[in-house]
């Protein structure tokens, strides 16, 4: 049995884990999904969020040992709040998540990849954007058609502060055991640009599902399954392990 932390990304919440955390107690783990500050019922004003806020919101979050999740965008809350504070994060685990390039923001990170598939997609008023609900097939293109327009519905803005800020690593996170799980069918980040952002992990901490950018909707059983070899691992191996094994 593992502890989980679930961190979501742009404009979702802890709604978006609907399906995913009830999988994962099936297998036995322990799990909890948080809202970031500015998300989902969160009452932060979006204006004043920063990375500073998601990461101390994360690091509260951890009382024991635990693996902690992100998702797109949340790879940078996760990497910040272990830069805070290392002490119970357990393992840090990308979902098609960007994994920080030292000194680099988020948005740096987008503008520098391959392709710009989110650009034509995002709407800017002010402090926050949110993405056009035109191009949801984006992120939910193997989605019901139900669970998107309930994803949409549950939408909200996303702050730009955030996203805009350069993230310096240390040995603080560098030194956690780290997993990226790539989505192939990915219509957001570019599946190869996922590739490139894994790049130096040890062999068999990257897998691929053969999904959209949010599996947690379209396929929470396989992802839980994921999830659950990786925690497997981490035990069989030991905390401080590197070199885990994991299936493609």
């Amino acid at each position: 049995m593992a502890r989980f932390l679930l961190i979501h990304g742009s404009c979702h919440g802890a709604w978006c884990w609907r399906d995913t955390i009830p999988a994962l107690e099936a297998l036995g783990h322990q799990v909890q999904a948080i809202d970031l500050p500015g998300h989902g019922l969160d009452p932060t004003p979006r204006e004043g969020v920063t990375l500073d806020a998601y990461a101390r919101a994360i690091c509260a979050a951890l009382r024991e040992p635990t693996i902690v999740l992100g998702h797109s965008m949340g790879g940078y809350p996760i990497t910040a709040a272990a830069e805070m504070d290392p002490t119970h994060v357990q393992a840090l685990v990308y979902l098609c998540a960007y994994r920080p390039v030292s000194g680099m923001s988020l948005g740096d990170m987008r503008r520098a990849g391959p392709r710009q598939p989110l650009r034509p997609a995002i709407r800017v008023d002010g402090a926050v954007f949110t993405f056009d609900p035109a191009m949801a097939g984006l992120f939910y293109h193997d989605c019901a058609p139900d669970t998107v327009a309930w994803a949409l519905s549950h939408q909200t803005p996303q702050p730009i502060a955030p996203q805009e800020t350069p993230l310096m690593l240390t040995d603080r996170s560098a030194a956690l055991p780290q997993f990226y799980i790539r989505c192939v069918e990915d219509r957001a980040i570019p599946p190869e640009y996922q590739l490139t952002m894994a790049e130096g992990l040890p062999e068999g901490h990257l897998s691929d599902m053969d999904a959209s950018h949010s599996p947690f909707l379209s396929m929470p059983g396989a992802l839980a399954a994921r999830l659950d070899r990786i925690a497997a691992a981490l035990q069989v191996r030991g905390m401080a392990s590197r070199t885990v094994l994991l299936p493609r």
